[in-house]
């Protein structure tokens, strides 16, 4: 996850009434586009393009890397968007 998903999860360890709006983004039309608004609301800047692009650039990377890259085929990439309700979760159960 980047830096500001980072940052959103620790505001919301302390504000309860940031971690309703935050599950809420999820019952959205569109969840990931109501996710990256409100953090944008809330200081912390990211787009969906940013949102989903991070994982499979992690993971295009292993496979370019200069000594060949993943010598085995992975099944998909880990994305913020799921890690972060992951880590929203696991902090709702902490």
């Amino acid at each position: 996850m980047n830096e500001n998903l980072w940052k959103l999860l620790e505001m919301a360890k302390a504000d309860p009434a940031l971690l309703a709006a935050l599950e809420a983004t999820r019952k959205e039309a569109d969840p990931a586009l109501a996710l990256c608004t409100l953090a944008t609301e809330k200081g912390f800047p990211i787009t969906v393009g940013e949102l989903f692009g991070e994982g499979e650039e992690y993971t295009s990377n292993l496979l370019k890397s200069c000594n060949g890259g993943a010598s085995y085929p992975l099944d998909g990439w880990e994305d913020a968007y799921d890690l972060f309700f992951a880590s929203l979760d696991a902090l709702k159960n902490a």
